[in-house]
């Protein structure tokens, strides 16, 4: 606050001297914008390095790109963020590093994600070893957050599951709209929504490609999530891969971990 104090008595006393205040040169916001880049950078960079990360994680980091999805969702230091179906919390992990003592992550998932993440939750959780980090397990449609209490939401390869309808009982139903209508107002103006997803050929009934192939039409995700009342932003081509037909099953072996995949970002207005 007394920066900023300073700062409008400075201005007053321009006006009063019938000056103006100069606006900050081209040059000048490139390089504000290439330091905050870079800052952000070097928190990503210590938290992918970090000596103390969950054994087995870094062997995952080539196929999952973490660099590439941090910068994406804007992540910073102080911020609250969810991991939406996070699983066994591998970028749980990353992001509490990032945004630290002041920050907090919610590791979220329901009854199938958690069984599905075996171990591998309490291992990284358990004895405070993320203190930061808040888990939660219910049904999306009852899932509660605090209003306006999130800067950021990162859905890695999980949004389609909200469409699965499963033959064989694996998966209870869900529905998309009610889970993202239980989010969005727990996100404040401005937030990041990031989704990473599998892709399905254009046109496919999510209903089936997903128990099928687990995969969705990138149209499907950007329908829902506008109809939620985001603003869709950004588009990374990190994940694209021209050499998938998306026809094959996301766990065939010719094809795992090298899906054709969008990476998109969403705002709050």
């Amino acid at each position: 606050m007394y920066r900023y104090a300073l700062i409008a008595v400075s201005m007053a006393a321009l006006a009063a001297c019938g000056q103006q205040a100069e606006e900050p040169t081209p040059a000048e916001t490139t390089a504000a914008a290439s330091t905050s880049n870079s800052t952000e950078s070097a928190w990503i960079e210590a938290s992918i390095t970090h000596p103390e990360r969950l054994s087995g994680d870094n062997a995952e980091d080539e196929w999952r790109k973490p660099a590439a999805v941090l910068t994406f969702l804007q992540v910073r230091p102080g911020i609250s963020v969810i991991d939406y179906m996070a699983g066994g919390g591998y970028y749980t992990e990353l992001l509490s590093r990032i945004v630290g003592a002041d920050g907090q992550v919610i590791a979220y998932n329901n009854a199938p994600y958690l069984k599905y993440a075996a171990e591998k939750p309490a291992l990284r959780y358990d004895n405070e070893r993320l203190p930061n980090v808040a888990q939660l397990t219910t049904a999306p449609e009852d899932l509660t957050l605090n209003p306006d209490s999130l800067d950021a939401a990162l859905f890695v390869q999980s949004y389609h599951d909200l469409h699965w309808r499963s033959k064989d009982g694996s998966w209870p139903p869900t529905d998309p709209a009610a889970a993202l209508a239980k989010l969005v107002p727990a996100l404040k103006s401005g937030a990041s929504v990031v989704v990473i997803d599998h892709v399905a050929a254009p046109g496919s009934d999510p209903a089936v490609s997903v128990d099928a192939l687990h995969r969705i039409d990138p149209a499907v995700i950007k329908r829902d999530f506008e109809a939620a009342g985001l603003v869709f932003e950004a588009e990374s081509d990190t994940f694209r891969n021209e050499e998938d037909d998306h026809t094959i099953g996301v766990f065939d072996p010719a094809i795992r971990h090298k899906t054709d995949q969008v990476m998109y970002r969403f705002r709050k207005p």
